[in-house]
């Protein structure tokens, strides 16, 4: 039965997907770069609906990004599962390096990180019939960027050989994100190449022992570069999965520019069927235009109704429930003690640091991925700064080079709203106003290829006070490997705030 889906079946910023199947069951992890928790994992029964259950980061113990910039942090995970335990294996980039992590439940709590000790970027793990565990993993860079390979103790990460190499690409840059599968008895070994833009692709090999030697299929498995007008570009960064019928599926990277020129919400998750060549080949799409916006596909699929999906169009959070759900994300470091739930029912609490967004560093900041391109959101603010510089209010942010940003600000013993957009790294004022109310409504609205600011003194009539070029919010415009976020922040410019900030909702309403 052929069943229709749209693509990308986990939208907005959750790029470099890595896919299980444990019965009946899917589950998924996602890059989460700078933010906090990290790695967010998510359930699903059909590869379509994802919900999200929780994250394998959530604790200081794991892992400390505070000394971090933008788009350093965690980058590719793989998720796999072994004789009733979940992994999950990752980098930090900046950090300690390459890891490890274990559950019993997805949904966690995962263990501390377990080191090992060979590998430059994007490992997995994979566990042979024998009982061997192999990493595999990026190493070297650009053009001498190739993939090692080694034996663990899964027990304590300990290297049980010395890694080899096994594959260097195609001649192209960065060849990277490797998973070795033993698939009817052969070893397969797939990898992205080419960097993550217009040119990303990924490359697959297969041998009859798991170190090789490895024959390279002659093209790319996965690949939109030569499609210069499809609406989906940047496709890479593959994880495989057979389903319970036995077919098999590609999770994998994609953009959808604006124009083919940018994309305010990054690298998102698509899905699409693997189909197997005659002489044993994977091949998903290389330069066809078959991974397309909605797709047709063979399967029985099973929804999960009950849950709400992960790229709802409409939600609102009233600040009601004991802690904040999965959706939420902070900047670098928990903040536990400057965002606050249940000090006033129905409120969160922000109380900025000496941070502002345009800041390197954990600047005060509670964001969700932007998942659609035409949405607006909006929040009731109840802030009424002491002290000059003390400024609160609602954010879109990409990082410190590219962000947004309409509050209410103390500056002169005046209080005023005030519209900023940071672009290059470069802050320019959008609006400045008396606003002297102790309680306004802030809106943006994301158009496509710009946003709007608006702001209500009764939350029914709406006054624009600025507007930004979407281009200034996207990684093609101001760099890095995320996309936007949107959320509220808090601020004292230059020393910690003394006041807090109490927002009273934040809606979602995509087109």
């Amino acid at each position: 039965m052929k069943q229709i889906y749209s693509n990308p079946v986990l939208p907005g910023f959750y790029p470099d997907p890595s896919v299980i199947r444990v019965g009946s069951d899917y589950y998924m992890a996602a890059s989460s770069f700078e933010y906090v928790p990290g790695l967010p994992i998510f359930h699903s029964k059909d590869l379509i609906h994802w919900q999200q259950i929780g994250h394998a980061l959530t604790r200081k113990s794991q892992i400390d990004l505070s000394g971090r910039r933008s788009s350093e942090g965690i980058y590719a995970p793989t998720l796999r599962h072994h004789e009733g335990v979940f992994y999950i294996i990752t980098t930090d980039v900046m950090g300690i390096g390459n890891f490890y992590m274990t559950a019993a439940d997805p949904a966690g709590p995962w263990s501390d990180p377990i080191r090992i000790p060979y590998g430059n970027i994007d490992p997995s793990l994979m566990f042979d019939d024998d009982g061997t565990v192999y990493v595999t993993a990026q190493m070297g860079a650009d053009k001498d960027s190739h993939i090692i390979q080694y034996e663990i103790d899964i027990a304590t990460g300990a290297a049980l050989s010395e890694p080899v190499v096994v594959a260097r690409g195609d001649g192209g840059v960065w060849t990277e994100g490797p998973h070795l599968y033993k698939i009817k008895g052969r070893y397969y070994l797939i990898c992205a190449c080419g960097g993550t833009g217009r040119d990303h692709r990924v490359l697959v090999y297969r041998g009859d022992a798991p170190y090789g030697p490895f024959e390279m299929m002659p093209y790319p498995m996965l690949t939109h570069n030569r499609l210069a007008d499809d609406p989906i570009q940047n496709v890479g960064h593959a994880d495989l999965v057979e389903d319970s019928e036995g077919r098999w599926w590609a999770m994998f990277l994609g953009v959808r520019p604006v124009d083919g020129q940018y994309s305010v919400l990054g690298r998102e998750t698509f899905l699409a069927p693997v189909q197997w060549t005659g002489d044993g080949w994977p091949v998903v799409d290389n330069n066809e235009g078959t991974v397309r916006l909605e797709m047709a596909a063979e399967g029985t699929f099973i929804p999960l109704p009950s849950l709400a999906s992960a790229a709802e169009p409409y939600w609102r959070d009233d600040f009601t429930d004991a802690q904040l759900g999965y959706r939420w994300a902070f900047l670098l470091a928990p903040q536990e003690e400057q965002i606050l739930l249940g000090t006033r029912p129905g409120y969160v609490m922000l109380t900025g640091n000496s941070l502002a967004l345009r800041d390197t560093g954990p600047a005060l900041f509670l964001g969700v991925r932007q998942q659609h391109r035409i949405v607006a959101v909006s929040t009731e603010l109840h802030f009424v700064p002491e002290n000059d510089g003390e400024e609160a209010g609602i954010a879109v942010r990409l990082n410190e080079r590219g962000n947004l940003t309409l509050g209410i600000r103390r500056k002169g013993g005046a209080q005023l709203l005030i519209a900023m957009m940071t672009d290059q790294g470069q802050t320019t004022v959008l609006a400045e106003k008396p606003v002297p109310a102790k309680r306004v409504w802030l809106r943006v609205i994301a158009k496509e290829r710009e946003y709007a600011l608006l702001y209500s003194l009764d939350g029914e009539a709406w006054h624009e006070t600025g507007a930004a070029p979407a281009r200034a919010l996207s990684p093609e415009g101001n760099g890095g490997f995320t996309g936007a976020l949107l959320g509220m922040y808090a601020t004292g410019n230059g020393r910690d705030s003394k006041t807090p900030a109490y927002f009273g909702y934040f809606s979602y309403q995509a087109d």
